[in-house]
């Protein structure tokens, strides 16, 4: 897990580093000929400049998370270095403190624009992003960029939105918006309100909170894809920003960063408007019916009870009475065979169920083989709740002839539907599989599952408010 230094901030805890002290090592090196490098990795610790946010840095009940904080931290791993994060208060805030040396790195969902460069030395980038104008379904929507003038428009200041609006000014000089310190991800979501009729957001930050707030519609992107890359201070002293260059090829080849991507950007890309309204709905008037006997599960076996309701919402929509035509029944759906095996005599019996459903999936847990890790160890079991092991087998027998890695879920969701072909299950060992049914599964579970963790996490802060307002002496 990273290591983070905290100080208080005006919406959350920002942290902040004082410059290295560095001392003479034993082979007579001075500060001054001491590469960046050598001094991380004399220090043992390696500093990323970052903010919160979905798509950067969050914390989670398994500690931090977010795509920028992952990858950093798995640089920070192959240089064998512990990660230390410093959050800044906004996203213009990140290059300053880079500059002022408070920072190794930044990695902050930072687009490498020729005004940038002219500051900073930019990695290999690992990504791209469009500006998208964004609006709420229902309103209407704006066609092109003369729309704009004639709607309320806000984005935050530094952000590449302003940048952007600023070019487009140059050509429309009419053109008018507010920029404010409100966070980008807030802007979306009053949007999403009806409090706002429009923003200007990365796409990747609008492909994750479409998932949160389904309403939310890109009417046009502004402007070209731009890079996302790592930033350096511009030193002579390149050590550092080499190093991450080498890293960043060499986790790209390996496939490696792919499956980042699709770990934190694959569900929301393919989750749809229909099923999360409809879903965010019964989050409210269904789940709350069930909501401790999937926490008392989640804690008997050790598992989040987010997963286990969102696995049950894609098994059953939250209705214990659920019958499919396969025969499956109940709130986790289980199958004859599998309730008979743990026990179950009542498939209909809602605590039951849940119960079993959470034993079950515990089970295919730990069957798994040791080597594969987390979270793709999870995907698997998902998959084998949805398929049975044996046939996620076969996939991964699959994955490993084409030279896939078969403890990676994406390399063997990219076989599973195979098992569907005459070619490949005539020669597999547990024969026919509706190869893509567990592929779907595993991508809509999981969406479910980052829906109900913000949903959470919102109804959480709102509890610890309304407790810190009702503790406060009255005045």
């Amino acid at each position: 897990m990273a290591k983070i230094d905290h100080r208080a901030s005006r919406r959350y805890r920002a942290a902040a580093l004082g410059a290295f002290i560095l001392f003479p090592v034993a082979s007579g090196c001075t500060l001054s000929d001491e590469t960046r490098l050598a001094a991380a990795k004399r220090a043992g610790e390696i500093t990323v400049l970052t903010y919160a946010g979905t798509t950067t840095y969050y914390e989670t009940p398994d500690g931090a998370a977010g795509f920028e904080h992952d990858l950093a931290k798995a640089f920070a791993d192959h240089l064998g270095l512990r990660l230390r994060v410093a959050l800044v208060p906004r996203y213009a805030d990140v290059l300053p403190r880079l500059l002022a040396g408070k920072g190794d790195f930044a990695a902050a969902d930072l687009t490498d624009t020729e005004a940038r460069r002219a500051r900073v030395r930019f990695a290999p980038p690992y990504f791209q992003v469009h500006q998208q104008v964004v609006y709420r379904l229902g309103d209407a929507r704006p066609a092109n960029a003369e729309d704009l003038f004639v709607r309320d428009v806000e984005v935050q200041s530094g952000t590449p939105a302003a940048e952007t609006l600023r070019d487009l000014k140059g050509s429309r000089p009419d053109l008018a918006w507010t920029e404010t310190d409100i966070g980008p991800e807030q802007l979306l979501q009053l949007v999403w309100e009806g409090l706002l009729d429009l923003t200007v957001a990365d796409s990747n930050l609008v492909t994750l909170n479409r998932q949160y707030f389904p309403e939310l519609q890109v009417a046009f992107d502004i402007g070209k894809p731009e890079p996302v890359a790592w930033a350096f201070r511009p030193t002579d002293d390149s050590s550092l920003s080499d190093a991450a260059s080498a890293f960043l090829q060499e986790f790209k080849r390996s496939g490696a960063l792919a499956q980042l991507v699709d770990r934190y950007y694959g569900p929301a890309s393919r989750s749809n408007f229909i099923n999360l309204t409809v879903f965010r709905a019964r989050a409210h008037d269904r789940l709350p019916n069930y909501q401790q006997l999937l926490e008392d599960a989640g804690a008997k076996y050790k598992l989040d009870w987010r997963l286990l309701a969102a696995l049950a919402y894609q098994e059953s929509y939250w209705n214990p009475s659920s019958v499919s035509y396969t025969g499956v029944q109940g709130f986790m759906m289980l199958t004859r065979e599998t309730a008979a095996e743990l026990g179950i005599d009542d498939r209909l019996d809602v605590a039951a169920s849940i119960d079993g459903g959470a034993r079950y999936l515990r089970e295919l847990l730990d069957r798994l083989p040791p080597r594969t890790g987390l979270p793709d160890r999870l995907w698997f079991a998902l998959a084998a709740y949805n398929t049975g092991l044996y046939h996620l087998e076969d996939a991964r027998i699959i994955t490993q002839e084409q030279g896939g890695d078969p403890d990676k879920w994406t390399d063997v969701r990219k076989r599973l539907p195979l098992l569907a072909e005459p070619k490949w299950y005539t020669r597999a060992k547990y024969g026919y599989a509706r190869g893509d049914e567990p592929v779907r599964f595993v991508s809509r579970v999981r969406a479910y599952y980052d829906v109900l963790a913000k949903i959470d996490d919102e109804d959480k802060a709102r509890h610890t408010t309304r407790a810190l307002k009702l503790k406060a002496p009255a005045i």
